[in-house]
This record gives structure tokens, C-alpha cells and sequence, in this order.
């Protein structure tokens, strides 16, 4: 069974069994916006969100970025599946529309933080967009479990914002930990809001 996250909730990523997981997938998804079209009918409005990934080492200096024109990290630790212009058209398929896969165990030592970083590559707001969620999935995506799972655009605060600082993975003694954040920002673009995430969340 997984795990329903609330914002600000911490869980150590952890099997079963009690082992700790060294390998994660965490999935983006998120719904099309549904607008009244010509003599009444329903026009779906693709949505373009921008999953991305920023890593941080324990000064809160910005190491690497994954995002859609870097889809895998310098020191090969974390792959992105690519980008998605559309967002779900037909309400929640169930699929994730962006796959960040992230092997724990090869991310250099000096990376203390990876942060978890959605922006609307076209500004639609996230007051319009009617879902956006993550899920952690244990193993690959579709055949491993499905660890935890964020609601991350249910909250009337987002309206009018087009960034949000999902969530973070970072180092705790010898083990990895996942915090939900789940914070519309002000940044408009995966650089500013990666500066806003070392600002706020890297001390």
C-alpha cells in the first residue's frame, strides 16, 4: 500500500523489509485544461509542465540539472524520460507523462539534495490546470510499486503561479529521505526556481 503524502510530510525510502531503496522512479502527471468550445462543445487546451531535477551539494551550490534538453545527469546517477507537451486528454490515464529514474546508489557523495522542480513551459497556471500529481515508484514505473504519491496542484494558493517546488530527496545519516513540498513560487523558469529552492530548502 502506498503512502498518501501531505506538504511538509518527511518518510525514509525504505523496502518492505527494511533495506533502504537504491533505486527510485519518480513520475509526473498532470491533466489538460477542459475549456467550453464553439455552440457549447469541449475543447481540450494541451498542457505543457516541465518536470526537472536540480542537485545540490551541502553548501546549497547548484552541482547539475536534469531537465528536458539535459535528460541525463553529468555523473550518469539520474535519466529523465523526456518531454511532454500535452498532459493527460482524456482525464487521469493512471500513466505518468514525465519519468525522472534515479539510482541512489551511484549519486556522488558530495550531493547532498536533489530537488524536485514543475514549471508550465507555456505560463498556464496551475489554478487552471485540474490535476498534477507524483508518484515514487519502487523499480521501474508500471512494474515496480508505487512507494508514495503527492497530490502536489490541489490547493487554491497556486492559482496564478506557473513553478512549484514538488518535493526533494535528500541525505539523512546513511540513507536517503523524500519531504513533500509542494510549493507554488514566483520563478517563472527552472533557473530561477532552482535559486529559490537553495534559498529556501537547502539549509
Amino acid at each position: 500500500m502506498s503512502i498518501d503524502l501531505a506538504k511538509g510530510q518527511r518518510i525514509s525510502l525504505e523496502k518492505a523489509d527494511g533495506g533502504t531503496l537504491d533505486y527510485i522512479e519518480i513520475g509526473v502527471n498532470w491533466g489538460a485544461i477542459e475549456k467550453k468550445g464553439f455552440l457549447g462543445g469541449k475543447k481540450l487546451v494541451a498542457v505543457d509542465l516541465d518536470a526537472s531535477v536540480g542537485l545540490f551539494d551541502a553548501e546549497g551550490k547548484l552541482v547539475d540539472a536534469v531537465w528536458f534538453q539535459q535528460l541525463k545527469s553529468k555523473c550518469g546517477s539520474i535519466l529523465h524520460s523526456g518531454d511532454d507537451r500535452v498532459g493527460d486528454t482524456g482525464g487521469d490515464d493512471g500513466e505518468d507523462n514525465e519519468v525522472i529514474q534515479i539510482n541512489l546508489n551511484k549519486v556522488p557523495s558530495s550531493v547532498t539534495t536533489i530537488a524536485l522542480i514543475l514549471n508550465s513551459f507555456s505560463q498556464q497556471n496551475f489554478g487552471v490546470i485540474p490535476f498534477a500529481g507524483i508518484r515514487i515508484h519502487n523499480g521501474k514505473a508500471g512494474t515496480g510499486s508505487v512507494f508514495a504519491t503527492f497530490d502536489v496542484a490541489n490547493d487554491p494558493t497556486f492559482s496564478g503561479k506557473v513553478s512549484m517546488i514538488m518535493g526533494s530527496v535528500y541525505r539523512h545519516n546513511n540513507s536517503w529521505k523524500f519531504r513533500s513540498i509542494g510549493a507554488a513560487i514566483a520563478e517563472k523558469d527552472l533557473k530561477a526556481s532552482l535559486a529559490a529552492f537553495s534559498r529556501d530548502y537547502t539549509n
